[in-house]
């Protein structure tokens, strides 16, 4: 992993985001930490050719997004367009709203819409990808939801966008989910899972939870990851602190 593969997830950083002037002071402090990419998600109401200068003044690129999920599936040339006003190649279905995960026939007809989606997006050159989260490691018979949903779609029409945070939560493997995706892992979320002493898991800075990120990351890497992208959806504290230490533990002991 290479330090100009490291990116933000803005969500992060969402109430720091919200109105232009606001948004481009926060990534004059994401570029100054280090970080040379952001994917651009909980932004407030900015259109995009709008959002694309902000980004460039401040000298970074916006390498994912995550869209809407009816705005995916049922709209994807504005979704394309969007992305074309961003310069962005890559986009993901953040999570399964309004989908019965206890059916199996709506897990398939999740894939199907999902593929249907992707296809259109790659003829226009733009990458979907899929966003985990735990609810996906719940097992129908020998399988898991997401094996289902990645086996019921073409790989050119859906990748992953692996979280490794919800992985470890849902009892599985993150370096073995990695070798799993192998061609099909461009993005990576890169949030550590840490316990409490009120016997709860904590969302927490990279480095500083139980994840074993030294063997996650060479697992992407083998896979083809492009991306590897910090997110902390909740911090203990400043979340501008919480980034930055994620990123510092990335340059000291992960990039090569």
């Amino acid at each position: 992993m290479k330090l100009s593969q490291v990116a933000l997830q803005l969500y992060t950083l969402r109430d720091h985001c919200q109105t232009a002037a606001d948004l481009a002071a926060t990534l004059k402090r994401i570029r100054a930490m280090g970080y040379r990419a952001v994917e651009l998600a909980g932004v407030g109401p900015i259109p995009a050719a709008e959002l694309d200068n902000i980004l460039a003044g401040e000298g970074l690129l916006c390498c994912a997004t995550h869209e809407p999920a009816k705005e995916l599936l049922n709209h994807p040339a504005a979704v394309v367009e969007r992305l074309q006003k961003l310069r962005c190649q890559y986009t993901a279905y953040p999570f399964p709203q309004d989908v019965d995960f206890t059916c199996a026939d709506a897990v398939r007809q999740l894939a199907r819409s999902l593929d249907a989606a992707g296809a259109m997006l790659h003829a226009a050159g733009i990458q979907l990808c899929y966003h985990n989260h735990a609810i996906e490691l719940a097992r129908h018979g020998k399988s898991t939801i997401l094996e289902t949903i990645y086996a019921e779609t073409n790989p050119e029409n859906l990748q992953a966008e692996l979280d490794t945070y919800w992985v470890q939560y849902g009892g599985a493997n993150p370096a073995a989910w990695c070798e799993k995706l192998l061609g099909r892992l461009p993005l990576l979320h890169l949030k550590d899972y840490a316990f409490g002493l009120n016997n709860q898991p904590v969302m927490a800075e990279v480095g500083s939870g139980n994840i074993d990120f030294a063997t996650v990351i060479a697992a992407a890497e083998k896979s083809g990851c492009k991306w590897f992208i910090v997110e902390q959806d909740v911090c203990p504290g400043d979340p501008f602190a919480s980034v930055k230490q994620s990123f510092d533990y990335l340059q000291a002991h992960l990039v090569s």
